[in-house]
C-alpha cells in the first residue's frame, strides 16, 4: 500500500514544455514501473509532444483526450500564473496537485488551498519536490534521476515527511541504508503556508497498513509541530514517530530565517527548543543527528510491537 499515489495513479504536467518540466517528466516516466502521464499543459503548444507525452493548450482537452477523470498534476509554471494554472486544474475534477513552483505570493497560496478544500482535493507544497512510492511512482523531481531516486529509495514500511525537499531523499537514504525501506516519502514545501502539513498527512499514514512508522524532518518557524503533537495526542497515533530538527541555532538568532521562507522564528513557540519539547511531549522522539534515526525508529516500533 501507500498514501495519496499508487501504480495506476494518471497525472498531466502543468507548464510541461518548459525546460525543468522536460527533465521532470523524463525522471517520472522512467522511474518505477513507468508513471502513467497522459499529457502536459502548455497554453498555444497544442499537438506537441514531450518524451511521448501529447501537450494540450488546456486541462479540459487533457481529460477529455484521456476519456475520464485524471487524477493528479505537477505544476510548474512560472509563480505568476501558478494560481490560474491550479484554478483550472481543480475546475477540472483533478484531486491531488503537486507544485513545484517556488516564490508563489502568499495570497494566491492561500487561495488556491481553500478553492482546493472546496473541491475535496488536495495540494502538496508549493516549493516542493512531491512524492514517491519506491519502485512504483514519483510524482514530481524527488530523488531526481530515476536512478538515483532508485538507490535512495526502496520499498518498506516507513513514511517520511519533510520540508525540505533534499532532506527527504537524505533521510530516506539513510533508512535504505540502514535496510529500512520507505512506504511513501513526501516533500511537503517549505514555505509559509502550504497545502499540506504534518498533522493533515497523518491520517493518511494511519490508515496505511504498510506504514509502521513515521519520520519527520523538520526546522523552526511556523506552528506544523504543534500541530502535529496535538494530532498524536487526540488521536492516539498507532505510529511512533522520529524527527530531526534542524537549525537549533537559530534560536540565539531571533527573527532570522535560514534555506526556506517558513522558518522565521516569530515567537518562543516557533523556536527550536519549545519545538522539540513540545514534540517530546507527545511521544516523539527528536534525533540529535541524521544517523541515530534508524536506529531510534526500529527500537521504537519494536517497543510498540512488544518485541
Amino acid at each position: 500500500m501507500s498514501i495519496l499515489v499508487n501504480a495506476e495513479t494518471t497525472f498531466i504536467v502543468q507548464g510541461i514544455t518548459g525546460r525543468e518540466a522536460v527533465n521532470l517528466t523524463r525522471e517520472c516516466l522512467d522511474y518505477g514501473s513507468g508513471a502513467k502521464i497522459v499529457g502536459g499543459v502548455t497554453p498555444g503548444r497544442l499537438g506537441r509532444e514531450v518524451h511521448g507525452v501529447p501537450v494540450f493548450d488546456t486541462v479540459a482537452q487533457a481529460v477529455a483526450h484521456h476519456g475520464g477523470p485524471i487524477d493528479g498534476s505537477v505544476v510548474t509554471v512560472p509563480p505568476a500564473f501558478t494560481k490560474d494554472a491550479v484554478f483550472e486544474a481543480l475546475e477540472n475534477g483533478i484531486k491531488l496537485i503537486v507544485i513545484v513552483t517556488e516564490r508563489i505570493p502568499r495570497r494566491d497560496v492561500a487561495q488556491m488551498v481553500e478553492l482546493a478544500t472546496l473541491r475535496g482535493a488536495r495540494i502538496i507544497g508549493p516549493n516542493c519536490l512531491g512524492l514517491i512510492v519506491p519502485d512504483v511512482i514519483k510524482m514530481g523531481g524527488i530523488g531526481g534521476p530515476a536512478k538515483d531516486a532508485a538507490k535512495a529509495y526502496t520499498p518498506g514500511s516507513i513514511g517520511v515527511i519533510s520540508r525540505s525537499g533534499g532532506m527527504t531523499t537524505e533521510m530516506s537514504s539513510t533508512l535504505t541504508a540502514a535496510g529500512l525501506g520507505q512506504s511513501t516519502a513526501v516533500s511537503i514545501g517549505g514555505d509559509a503556508i502550504i497545502g499540506s502539513s504534518y498533522a493533515e498527512l497523518m491520517p493518511f499514514f494511519e490508515a496505511d497498513a504498510q506504514t509502521q512508522g513515521i519520520v519527520i524532518y523538520t526546522e523552526p518557524g511556523g506552528r506544523m509541530e504543534a500541530e502535529l503533537a496535538r494530532w498524536v495526542t487526540e488521536n492516539n497515533s498507532r505510529l511512533p514517530i522520529v524527527a530531526f530538527m534542524a537549525g537549533r541555532f537559530m534560536d540565539e538568532m531571533p527573527g532570522m530565517s535560514f534555506g526556506h521562507a517558513g522558518t522565521i522564528v516569530e515567537g518562543k513557540e516557533d523556536t527550536a527548543t519549545e519545538k522539540i519539547a513540545r514534540l517530546a511531549e507527545a511521544g516523539i522522539t527528536v534525533a540529535e543527528e541524521i544517523s541515530q534515526i534508524p536506529d531510534l525508529i526500529r527500537e521504537k516500533i519494536a517497543q510498540r510491537s512488544g518485541s
